[in-house]
Parts: structure tokens; sequence; C-alpha cells
């Protein structure tokens, strides 16, 4: 599609006898998430996210479809890959109304306007190359202005209760325990006398997190549009029995990490996503500090460092009823808040952030962006990475490509803007924070059906990964179901929908090994062709005397050849198991 198909809307889709479903992105893309609802003479879309990654190469960026033409959308919760293009959706002439949780709502307010933001800065970088090329300027994709438009749109409701949205559809949201105010949204469509009734799982939550509610589950439905993020592996670590020792056994896991790096004198640096990860482990270092789990340090500093999340941590403090689960809600009921402590600094400006990286002594620096990809975290790697006595700690998904994933997977070098920085700090993952269920807590949802649902559509995961979750869900539970592919349709009131072949295997990690599979071949094109194009330079060099390259030439190739000799000499080590 790459931005350039746009679908006819003025068509029969407009007029009675039609309910129809289009999936314009996350359909075998984990990002960009875009689901097209025609009934009743009105066209809803049900999220309207930004691709990102290799997604965004696939989908593009631009709206596949007329702005003009939809006439609500639902919003399952604010992460960007399923908010953020609808800034995009308003500057291109929507007017009708967003529809999501109050919770939500609050939290787009400063996640959309960071993201026009990006927008603007990341156009003006490329416009000042494209000046010095001699080539026409770009507009940005859309603007901080175009955000706050949106927010003029946003009608906030709560969990639990039925809204008739138009003639012919009603919705309510359900608590899908995966951010603040995460949801799932039920949809009743009635065309003449048809009725469906259908359900968007939005991200499906991890079991016993900080600060939230544990997933509401959804009992009925004739049609489950469903996510499969995690459809193909399973966290490493089990329920806990109840949510307060799960926090005292995630607490514990980060009062270690903490432990050894101040002994070394180290400092503790933690990518985490703004939104969410950031609260999440907020409330866990309130927790070690409150229950005095580091007797041996009288002070913990900790410092936030991203405007963004600090902004957000204010927006999860002003949203508590009907929100926070039992165990924040006691703390609430004490007049305490539980994502502040005294010895916690925010750091707002660029000089105070930079100031980090001149202080003496250990702390614990939290800042995003949680990839590694931009951000303020990469000076606080390129001033810790090379450090052996600080560790950087991992505690949210880390996709392929991104520096985060890099460092994750054990590279002993990586360039941060522009200079090799070796990797010698520990490096750790702090298991059990992930906001998605993996496969066992997505097919626990899907069980709690008590209606068997006609069909579901699995969407939200990797080409393989949804592929294969939908056909196990018609072995393991003799559910008929489909990943569909980008802007293909299905008539819920026409004839047989397809159905994915059963899958026999629960297999952790399958589609991660067929794109790791297909990478490394890749990646032994790109080194092959570097090694030609190297020789023949050589031959080159070579064969006229006069040259005045040799020694740079020789200098390059032996850099290239020490490199694979490490990488060759690391994975003999580790008997190719590393």
């Amino acid at each position: 599609m790459h931005g350039k198909f746009v679908m006819d809307m003025t068509g029969p889709s407009r007029y009675a006898g039609y309910m129809k479903l289009t999936f314009f992105g996350g359909a075998r893309t984990v990002t960009g998430s875009c689901t097209l609802v025609e009934c009743a003479g009105k066209q809803l879309l049900v999220d309207c996210g930004l691709p990102q990654g290799n997604d965004e190469k696939k989908l593009g960026l631009e709206l596949p479809f007329s702005a003009t033409q939809i006439d609500y959308v639902l919003l399952t919760h604010a992460h960007i890959d399923h908010s953020g293009r609808i800034p995009l959706l308003v500057r291109d002439g929507f007017r009708g109304t967003i529809h999501s949780t109050e919770a939500t709502a609050d939290l787009c307010s400063i996640m959309l306007a960071d993201s026009g933001h990006i927008q603007e800065m990341e156009t003006e970088w490329l416009n000042r190359k494209r000046r010095r090329a001699g080539k026409s300027e770009i507009e940005p994709l859309y603007t901080v202005d175009d955000a706050k438009k949106a927010m003029d749109l946003f009608t906030g409701h709560p969990y639990g209760k039925r809204i008739t949205v138009d003639s012919g559809i009603e919705i309510e949201f359900t608590d899908a325990g995966h951010l603040l105010g995460s949801s799932s949204i039920q949809v009743w469509l009635t065309e003449g006398t048809q009725q469906r009734h259908l359900v968007f799982s939005g991200d499906i939550g991890n079991l016993d997190q900080p600060i939230i509610n544990d997933p509401v589950y959804v009992r009925e439905a004739d049609y489950v549009i469903m996510e499969s993020t995690y459809g193909d592996r399973l966290h490493r670590k089990p329920e806990h029995e109840n949510q307060r020792v799960s926090t005292q056994e995630r607490a514990k896991d980060l009062a270690g990490i903490i432990r050894e790096t101040f002994a070394r004198n180290g400092n503790v640096i933690i990518p985490s996503f703004a939104v969410g990860r950031t609260q999440e482990l907020l409330y866990l270092l309130r927790h070690i500090i409150v229950h005095d789990m580091l007797p041996e340090i009288s002070y913990l500093p900790v410092f936030l460092d991203s405007p963004l999340a600090i902004e957000a941590t204010k927006v999860f403090s002003r949203n508590i009823e009907g929100y926070f689960d039992e165990e924040a809600m006691d703390l609430v009921n004490k007049g305490l808040n539980p994502l502040v402590f005294d010895s916690l600094t925010t750091t707002v400006t660029a000089d105070e952030s930079r100031e980090l990286n001149r202080r003496e002594g250990s702390a614990v620096i939290i800042s995003s962006s949680g990839m590694c990809e931009a951000g303020r975290i990469k000076h606080h790697l390129k001033h810790n990475l090379w450090r052996p006595e600080s560790t950087i700690v991992f505690c949210g998904y880390q996709a392929n490509g991104t520096l985060g994933r890099s460092i994750l997977d054990g590279a002993e070098r990586v360039t941060i803007f522009g200079e090799q920085i070796d990797v010698r700090a520990s490096v750790k993952r702090l298991e059990g924070i992930s906001g998605h269920a993996d496969q066992d807590g997505l097919v626990k949802w899907i069980r709690c059906f008590t209606k068997r649902p006609r069909h579901v559509f699995v969407v939200h995961g990797d080409e393989q990964v949804s592929s294969y979750f939908a056909g196990l869900l018609g072995s393991a539970l003799d559910l008929p179901a489909w990943a569909p592919k980008p802007n293909e349709s299905f008539d819920l009131l026409g004839k047989a929908l397809p159905v994915a072949e059963r899958e026999k295997l629960w297999v952790s990690g399958l589609g991660e090994l067929q794109d790791a599979l297909g990478q490394l071949d890749a990646i032994f094109t790109d080194v092959e062709g570097v090694s030609k194009r190297l020789h023949e330079h050589a031959a080159q060099v070579l064969s006229d005397p006069s040259s005045q390259d040799a020694q740079r030439l020789a200098n390059a190739i032996l850099r290239f050849a020490e490199d694979l000799e490490s990488l060759r000499s690391r994975w003999d080590r580790g008997n190719g198991t590393h």
C-alpha cells in the first residue's frame, strides 16, 4: 500500500444492507492498528495507529481511505501504535467523534502532542539535509497543532456503560488491563433485522501488573477481533498467587540489581517506555524504599529523565478511581501517592539531563525511549555502556533492529551518535514486567467466552505469529479463526469466512525464529557483498602503484576482518547458543 492506495468509500457500502470489516493496519503487523467497520450507513474506525519500524515500510504512513467519510473513531488505548494517526485523520478532514475511556483521552492529550512534536522535529532535520542537497522541503506527517485539534473531538466514557453511538450502533468499554484506561470494546451492530455482537480485544494485559487491574473477561460475541502480540511465546515467570506477592517478588528482583550495581559504584540505567512501564517502575522503587529492601543504601537517588514520562505520571495520579487495582487503592485511601517518593527527582530541561552524566555517586536513571531508538536514553547509554560498574536494565519488548535489541542480544560494540561504544556494562532483563498477555494469557482470555464466537479475526502480531495463532485457536479450541491481510475485507452478513490451517504445536518464539533466519541470510548476503567490493578495490590499488589508497584501504580491511573475527570467536565460545 505504501500510503498510495486510497479506498473508494462513496459507493454502496454507505447504504443499508452492509455489515463489513476492513483491516487496514495491525493486520499481520504489530503496529498501525486500524480496522474499518461499516454498518447502518455509518463508518467507524476502531483505532487509528501509527505504523512503526518495518511495519511503516509495509503499510505506509498516509491514510488508505478518505478521512472525511469516517463518522466515528473507537479507541482502545493511548499507545501510539493504536492512536498515532488520529491527528493525521483530523488534518485530512475528519470531524466526527472519538470515543474512548476518560483516562485514554487524558493520556492522548500528552502523547499525541508529543508525537506531533517528534514529527515536526524529524521533518526539520530532514529538510536541513534536503536544503543542502538542493531538494524541495517536505511537510511533517502532522503537527502539534493537529494533535491539539484532535483532542477537541474526544469524548470519554467509564468502563461498563453501554452507549448508543448512532442508530444501530452501541458500544461498551471493558478494562483490558494493559495500560491506564486501556479497553476491549464491545460493539453491537444492527442492519435491518440483522444484529451482530463484535468484540475488539485491544491489547490484552498481563496478570498481576502493578497499579492497574487485571483484564476483565468478556463472555459473549458473534465475532472477535483479537490481538496476538505474544501468541507464540510464554513469559518466563509464572503467575503469582496475588498482586501483593507479585509486587514483592518483582521489587526484590529490582532491588538485587540495584544492590549489586551500587556496590560497584555504578549507575542503573533503565530504558523505559514513558507511559506504562515507567509508572510501574516508580511503583516498584517506592515499594523498595518504603519496605527498606536495601538497608545498606541509606538514600536511593532516582532520576526520571523524560518530559513525557513526567507528564504521563501526572495523568496516572489524576486518573485513579476505576483504574487503579486494590493494592494501589489501599495506598491512595491512606492519602499516599503510589508513584512518588522523597528521593525521586524529575529532570525536565536538556541541561538538567546533561548534568546527570556529570554527577558523582551511583543513581538509578529512568529515561525514554524504551527501545533506545531516540531521546535522552541514548546519551545515558553513551556515558554508561562502556563502564563495567554500571548496569543497563531492560523491562520491555525490544523489537528487531533496534539499539535496545542489539544490546540485549549481547552486542560487544554499538554505534551511538556516530561513535562506536564498547558494551562493558552488565546487561539485565527485569522479568515479569510485560504489559502484554503471553500465549497462555491470550488463550485464557478467549476461553472465557461462554458463547462460542462464529469467527475470530487474529490481528496485532507479526505475520508468522498471527497466522500461527489463528491456526492454534482452531486446533486447541476448535475455533474458526483467520489472520486477515492488509486491506482485506469481510462481509459479516454474507458468505463463509476463511479459516486458517490448524496448528498442532505450541511453539514459543516461532515467528521470531523465522524472522531471524531471514535476517541472517540477508546479513550474509550483505557481508559477502562488502567483501567482494573490498577485493575489487584492492585489485585496482594493487594494479596501480601510484594510488594513494593502499594504507587507508588496508586499515579498512583490517577493521572489517577484526569485527568478523570477534563475532566468530564469541560464537565459538558460546557453541552457537549465545
